[in-house]
């Protein structure tokens, strides 16, 4: 089957111009007739892991490098491997950064608190 970029925008719920972005970095790599891309079934694929990847905070080139085991392997073992460990260390980012962001409510609640028992503002509705 074959898909127009604006299907394929809609589909997904990004821009005509997020795709070409993507096809300008060569992640996508759509047929052309005359000015008119193309759309494959692989590249409505591709279109999907990228946005996953990104979704969850992958860079674009992990995610290019995920994408070229692909096209070497098909998909096979080397592809799954790359993305599991880059998978289990974008885990371990976010976690650390939810651990901080834990932190800093923490302290903010703490200051906010401070402030209201000072009767320095208002006490905040419970």
């Amino acid at each position: 089957m074959n898909y127009s970029i604006s299907d394929l925008a809609g589909e997904f719920g990004v821009t005509t111009r997020t795709i070409r972005f993507y096809e300008e970095k060569g992640l996508l790599r759509p047929q052309r007739e005359g000015t008119r891309r193309i759309y494959s079934t692989a590249d409505r694929t591709r279109l999907r892991l990228i946005l996953r990847g990104k979704r969850f905070g992958f860079s674009l080139e992990d995610i290019r490098q995920t994408l070229d085991l692909y096209d070497r392997d098909g998909g096979k073992t080397a592809q799954r491997q790359k993305a599991y460990e880059l998978a289990l260390k974008r885990l371990a980012a976010m976690e650390a950064q939810r651990a901080e962001l834990d932190v800093a409510i923490a302290d903010l609640r703490a200051e906010l608190g401070d402030a209201e028992a000072k009767g320095l503002v208002p006490r905040r509705a419970a």
